[in-house]
């Protein structure tokens, strides 16, 4: 039996199944002028660069709208709590 690719590409989508070292967990995570998004050190598919700029800002809103949501549940606007009434009228 062939020893299968523990790193590759998939229909475009990288892959890479090595065993993960520190010095590549973080080079995989900071990497100065590369793009906003880069391949994982492991696993499949994509993850941002922390080194460039825009990823920041992906962070800080993401952040923000998780903040936000732990507010409206913790105010108890979020909607679920209360019941809801339906009314059909049958013309």
């Amino acid at each position: 039996m062939a020893d299968k690719s523990t790193s590759g590409e998939i229909l475009g989508v990288p892959y890479n199944f090595e065993r993960p070292s520190i010095g590549r967990m973080l080079s995989a995570y900071w990497k100065p002028g590369e793009r906003m998004i880069v391949e994982k050190p492991f696993g499949i598919g994509y993850t941002l660069n922390l080194a460039n700029w825009r990823s920041w800002i992906v962070v800080a809103v993401a952040a923000v709208l998780l903040w936000q949501e732990s507010q409206t549940d913790a105010d108890g606007e979020g909607g679920a709590e209360e019941p809801v009434e339906v009314i059909v009228d049958d013309d």
